[in-house]
Order: C-alpha cells, then structure tokens, then sequence
C-alpha cells in the first residue's frame, strides 16, 4: 500500500488525463465568451495550476474511500477558476463554462438505467455513512445514508471534502457553481434527484434524494442566481 504522500503523485498521469478530458468540453465556450486566443490561454495555465495543486490534495483514504474519486474529479474546476481568477472573471463567469460544458457532454448520453438500490447496495451505504462519521481523515465528507419505505433514498452530507478543498485553495466563491452540476449529470432512468439545501449556500447539510419520477432538468441561469442579484 503506498504511503498518504505517494498516493496523489503515483496518479498524476491520471489526474492530468481528467484534466485534458475536461478542457476539451470548456475550450468552445471559453472561446465564445472570450476568444480564441485567451481560450488556449487560459487552458494552457490550468495544466500549470494542476501541477502545483497535486501535491497539496489532502489524503482520505485513497482507493479504500469511494469519495477519493469525487475529490479527484473536483480538482478541475478548481484550477479552471484558479486561472479565470487570475485574469479577472468572475466565479459566474466560470460557472456559466462548467455548466454548458458538462450540460453539452450530458445531452449527448442516454439517461444510466436504475432500478434502485438492492439490499446489498444498501448495507454498504449505510457501513461507508458510519465510517465517514468517525472523521478519520480531516479533509473527507461526513454523511448519513437516508432510505425511505418506497424505495426512495439519499444522503445528507454535514461536511465535504471539495467544499474544505475550495476553501483551502481559495476557490470557494465557485462552489454552488460546482455543486449545481449534480442536478445535470444525475440522470437515472425513472428517478429523479431533489435537493433543498447545500452547504455551499450556507445551510447545515447538503441534502440529496432520488425519488421515483421524471428527471427534472437543470437550467441557466441557476436560481440561486437570481437570489444573489436581488
């Protein structure tokens, strides 16, 4: 097993491939909003901001913590808004590339077929929910596994590891950008994903829940934008 200091810089081709999967989704929307040449710009210093984030991921468990993966996957936006800051854009700006971007990419996909999960699936949700609560690692998420007898289910997150992760790096004004993309890349055949509250917004918890019923699609701008501009 490799040691808590190896386990970012053993996977730094990986984390370079999700970066370079993820430019090629913002370059025609940077390119639109602010030309080509800035575009390519601007995504040739997110490759730099990369290299100096890796080492400073904050370990959680590596491959033995499922949420490794969403902390992995976060670290692109991050340096994105790393880079639109640094050339004075807003964290709208940038969400407003996130968002058509991924809403691009999605609409490509046919909704993941989901039948709900099966007892199995639910005994390991409520075991990683436990073991997330002894916050072994400070930088990880702390949650509850929340089930219904209809067969709907959730989570409520009470702490995530992108949000620390943001905070950390100075990105943390991006986040209900960020956290708004959940509701267009959930897309599970006959479920539809709800959520009241986020922790990027202030609230006690991020709720999420999968009940049965027609996908309701994610749109531009996010309400939540229009509360900020009143």
């Amino acid at each position: 097993m490799l040691g808590d200091e190896a386990y970012y810089s053993s996977r730094a081709e990986q984390i370079r491939a999700l970066l370079e999967d993820h430019t090629q989704g913002w370059r025609p929307f940077l390119a639109q909003r602010h030309g080509e040449r800035l575009a390519e710009l601007l995504l040739s210093e997110c490759r730099g901001e990369m290299e100096r984030l890796i080492p400073s991921l904050p370990y959680i468990g590596g491959n033995r913590n499922p949420m490794t993966r969403h902390l992995l996957r976060s670290t692109t936006s991050l340096v994105l808004h790393r880079v639109m800051l640094r050339h004075g854009r807003s964290a709208e700006e940038t969400g407003w590339v996130l968002y058509h971007a991924v809403a691009e990419r999605i609409s490509h996909l046919p909704a993941i077929p989901f039948d709900g999960l099966s007892d199995e699936e639910r005994s390991v949700k409520r075991h990683e929910a436990q073991q997330s609560q002894a916050r072994r690692y400070p930088g990880d998420w702390v949650w509850e596994f929340v089930e219904a007898d209809d067969g709907s289910f959730g989570y409520d997150f009470f702490e995530c590891g992108t949000q620390k992760l943001y905070q950390a790096q100075g990105t943390e004004d991006v986040l209900p950008f960020y956290c708004y993309l959940d509701l267009v890349t959930h897309r599970l055949a006959g479920w539809r994903l709800l959520r009241t509250m986020t922790l990027s917004q202030g609230c006690d918890r991020c709720d999420f829940r999968f009940r049965r019923g027609r996908h309701t699609p994610a749109t531009w701008p996010p309400p939540f934008l229009g509360e900020q501009r009143e």
